[in-house]
């Protein structure tokens, strides 16, 4: 088919020459004439039919993108002159005038900054671009677009302030620009906004409080502004929204106490005021004037008084979360109203009732509670007997916390009675006592059983070797009796297993050795008899530890010890093995810690020891070994505690590496020692002197002169290698200063109370000052040398800090390893002074007036994100740290985290499998799967 233009000019005679068209006659110079406007108005008519008379809007669009700097789904190709700008796509116009009324262009990977033009769009009903990379300001021309209802820039990276003007959008009923990086204050002309029904802008920077006067906006619905620094307190006023359904202000910096008129919103639905500084109590008819009411979460503020019993009138409840507050009195609420609730979150409170330890009679509410999926109510000093009633919770239950408690009496045999879909049972550090059910074994979807520190006895039932999705099981420190159950066998996805602490008896079951994904095994403080069995050993997912100490294990240590050669920690020590230190123990060469002290092995430290070259600590004190000293034990790097005390050794000490230093090392009890350090009060070794001959003199006159030229030769080599000693020597010392017991002691005024900023199980931290001249604040930790582990974590802390340096790792200054003024042992740490106190501080402490928003939360978790990267993935040698918790997470002037405390951390091979690295040790029951972060909200994202 022939085009318009071609059909046009098919009606002129072929020329020769555009001079002939002078030749032309009148009327055919006429019809040419015609039929080139013609052409004109036809190649015209298919530029204004992209725009069909609405200019405005055209260019408008246009503009919009010539500012999308990349658009990497290609979905603006269409904007062209080829199609009309109504079927562009992202856009929809009005049927009758053509006029732009939505653009509708979410989640598309734009880059760019929004065009001012677009406030040209004047039937623009709907300006929907979420989810996109959009920077710079909010144009103040979109507040010309009177028409508007939907105005969502969420989701992208728009800074500066909001735009005064937008209370020209006098249409506007929903407004989100959430997830933003949005500054200032709420601007007042909002409150000119009558129509707005959804104001969404958390999650940015804003300051200056809520406005009291965003109460006259009397249409709101929903009104979330959490995660922003804000400040102040919560006006009376926003009680004048009457049609209010959620309520989200949690971060927000908010102090004082929730107006009484919050309470009285009759149709709230989602009330989340949690991370707050909130005080004062709740009003006690709460359920009566908020019967609507289905998420409550006022968890981290400072809120006192009872939990009200009215919340039991909450009939649609379905998320409860008031954990980290400070309620007290016994906890009444009646849950069986509660039909719906799903999460119950209480922890870290005080609900001890006064009189009788009945503090758990709620239980028995909650067997109407069908849907529920998680209680935790972890640390909440509840003194009381479990009830049978607990066997009725939930069958969905999938989470239940009661650790951390007073709780006592027997675990009631119903707790067999609870779902298959329980994971986490965590009832650890409390008082229970008497046997432990059989039925537990009925609870066959636990992953994790956690029962350590109580008095329970009896035996271990044989039952919970049907507990087959188990993946980690604490029985420690309770008093069980008897053998280790066969059973265990059956656990095949379990990684790690405490049973320490207790009093069972007879061997180590070698069916221990179908544990196929066992990483870490403490069988420590028992009374366990037997060899070693060898299956137990040729577990090559054994990564982390074996702790078999203080038991009464005999024989030797099999061979097999050879195949865990990712190994990082053994402990062996106060058995009764004996026999030759196998040499094949030279093969588990990434072993960190080894503890074979308190037995009764003998002979020499086999010549394969000197592959255990990245040892940090090895004690192999207390045995009957003899022989020399191994020079290799010199050369190790990485070897910061070396205990040969109380054996037969004999010959010279060593007087290089770690035993260029006393404290470092210990040979006490070897009587046939001589030499090493002139601290360690040992005789001279004896000089054996080379009988004398006589040589001819033409004899030494051919040895003497070659001889004279070597000695030469050597004493050039040595002095050379002295120089760059020195050097290298020199280049340490500058890093790391050189501090004494004394200077410490005169720091910190004697370690005065005054100056004790922290205390744990391992040491204690001061606050000092080093140099009077520069006035500067440091941290002192010096370490309780007299608890047993303190001396490894000093070990580990020194050898994690020995060559790694990061932004956000927490900066050591130097140490002392010294003995005091009455000659005891002395170990301490100095480090950079953290101003701003560590993140538990923040989260718990009183005595910081301001919490943490949203804002700062992400940004230490990023800060301890990259230093977990640098520790596992830019180090070269591969570190875990083994306790990671929010107070050892310090905050310096600039609140930038910085991560510390690396008293349980472990170098790893670099070629070891990260995955089944982590490291079982640290703080006992710390962070449980149900503590997790997780927030449910109502789904109030613009969806347009």
């Amino acid at each position: 088919m022939k085009s318009p233009q071609a059909i046009i000019l098919s009606k002129f005679p072929k020329m020769k020459s555009p001079q002939a068209i002078i030749h032309l006659s009148s009327s055919s110079l006429i019809s040419f004439l015609f039929y080139g406007l013609a052409i004109t108005c036809l190649t015209s008519a298919t530029v204004s039919a992209s725009y069909d008379g609405n200019e405005t809007d055209y260019h408008a669009l246009l503009s919009f993108k010539s500012k999308i700097t990349h658009d990497p789904y290609n979905v603006l190709t269409s904007w062209n002159h080829s199609f009309h700008f109504c079927d562009w796509s992202g856009i929809s116009c009005g049927k009758r005038h053509k006029r732009v009324t939505a653009v509708e262009l979410s989640s598309k990977g734009l880059e760019g900054s929004l065009s001012p033009h677009v406030g040209n769009l004047s039937f623009l009903r709907l300006l929907s671009l979420w989810n996109n990379n959009f920077q710079g300001t909010i144009p103040h021309e979109l507040g010309h677009l009177s028409r508007l209802r939907r105005l969502g820039l969420h989701q992208n990276k728009f800074s500066g302030v909001i735009p005064t003007n937008l209370s020209g959008c006098s249409n506007l009923e929903d407004l989100f620009l959430n997830l933003n990086e949005l500054t200032g204050s709420i601007p007042k002309e909002m409150s000119l906004l009558l129509k707005l029904t959804r104001l969404v802008i958390y999650v940015n920077k804003l300051t200056g409080g809520i406005p009291p006067f965003l109460g006259n906006i009397t249409s709101m619905e929903v009104f979330a502004v959490e995660g922003n620094p804000l400040g102040g307190s919560i006006p009376d006023t926003l009680g004048h929204w009457k049609s209010l359904t959620s309520f989200y202000s949690g971060e927000c910096n908010l102090y004082g106490s929730i107006p009484p008129s919050i309470f009285n919103l009759s149709l709230l639905v989602n009330l989340s005021l949690a991370g707050n500084h909130l005080t004062g109590s709740l009003p006690s008819q709460i359920g009566n004037q908020l019967p609507n009411l289905e998420l409550l979460q006022l968890r981290d503020n400072e809120l006192t008084g009872v939990l009200p019993p009215s919340l039991s009138n909450c009939s649609k409840l379905w998320f409860l979360e008031m954990s980290d507050n400070n309620f007290s009195g016994k906890l009444t609420i009646d849950f069986s109203k509660l039909r719906d609730i799903y999460e119950i979150r209480l922890q870290n409170n005080n609900f001890h009732g006064r009189g009788e330890a009945d503090d758990l009679r709620f239980v028995d509410s909650l067997k109407n509670c069908t849907r529920l999926l998680q209680l935790i109510l972890t640390n909440c000093n509840l003194i009381g007997v479990l009830p049978v009633s607990i066997g009725n919770l939930s069958h969905q239950l999938s989470s239940l916390y009661l650790g951390h408690n007073q709780l006592f009496g027997s675990l009631p045999s119903s707790i067999g009675n609870l779902s298959n879909q329980l994971s986490f049972l965590s009832l650890g550090d409390n008082q229970l006592f008497g046997s432990l059910p059989s039925s537990i074994g009925s609870l066959v979807g636990l992953t994790t059983l956690d029962l350590g520190i109580n008095l329970f006895k009896g035996k271990i039932p044989s039952t919970i070797g049907k507990l087959q999705n188990l993946q980690y099981l604490c029985l420690s420190s309770n008093q069980f009796s008897g053998p280790i159950p066969e059973t265990i066998r059956n656990l095949s996805l379990l990684t790690k297993l405490f049973l320490y602490s207790n009093k069972l008896e007879g061997h180590i079951p070698s069916s221990l050795g179908n544990l196929k994904n066992l990483i870490g095994l403490n069988l420590e403080d028992n009374r366990l008899t037997g060899k070693i069995p060898k299956q137990l050993l040729q577990l090559p997912s054994l990564t982390n530890f074996l702790a078999l100490s203080y038991n009464n294990l005999s024989g030797s240590i099999p061979s097999e010890i050879k195949d865990l050669k990712m190994l990082s920690e053994l402990y062996l020590s106060y058995n009764n093995l004996s026999g030759n230190i196998t040499s094949s123990l030279g093969e588990c060469t990434s072993l960190t810690w080894l503890d074979l002290s308190g037995n009764k092995f003998q002979g020499v430290i086999p010549s394969s020891f000197s592959s255990l070259g990245g040892l940090g600590v090895l004690d192999i004190s207390e045995n009957n070994l003899s022989g020399r000293i191994p020079q290799f034990f010199g050369k190790w790097k990485s070897l910061e505690f070396l205990n040969l005390s109380f054996n037969d050794f004999e010959g010279e000490v060593p007087v290089e590496g770690v035993f260029a230093n006393a404290s470092l090392f210990s040979v006490l009890g070897n009587d046939k020692l001589c030499g090493g350090l002139v601290t360690l009060g040992l005789p001279k070794c004896k000089e054996t002197g080379s009988k004398k001959k006589r040589f001819p003199f033409f004899i030494f006159v051919m040895v003497s002169a070659p001889t004279l030229l070597i000695v030469l030769c050597c004493v050039y080599l040595l002095c050379k290698k002295k120089r760059n000693s020195q050097q290298s020597q020199s280049s340490r010392s500058e890093r790391f200063m050189k501090v004494s017991y004394g200077q410490l002691l005169k720091a910190t005024d004697g370690f005065s109370g005054a100056n004790l900023i922290g205390q744990g199980g391992f040491s204690s931290v001061y606050r000092g000052i080093l140099n009077s001249d520069d006035d500067k604040s440091v941290a002192i930790k010096v370490l309780h040398l007299q608890n047993r582990g303190a001396r490894k974590s000093f070990v580990a802390e020194c050898e994690a800090w020995r060559n790694i340096r990061h932004r956000n790792l927490l900066n050591i200054i130097t140490s002392c390893s010294s003995t005091d003024f009455q000659g005891n042992d002395f170990k301490a740490l100095v480090y950079e002074f953290m101003p701003n106190g560590s993140v538990h501080d923040w989260l718990h402490s009183s005595a910081y007036t301001s919490k943490l928003n949203l804002l700062q939360r992400i940004h230490i978790l990023r800060d301890v994100a990259t230093a977990l990267d640098y520790l596992h993935n830019r180090c070269q040698t591969t570190i875990v740290h083994g306790d990671l918790k929010p107070s050892n997470i310090l905050l310096d002037d600039d609140m930038v985290a910085h991560v510390g405390d690396f008293g349980l951390a472990r170098l790893l091979g670099t070629d070891l499998n990260q995955n089944s690295s982590s490291g079982v040790k640290g703080t006992i029951g710390y962070a449980p799967p149900g503590n997790s972060t997780f927030i449910p909200r109502c789904l109030y994202l613009f969806t347009g």
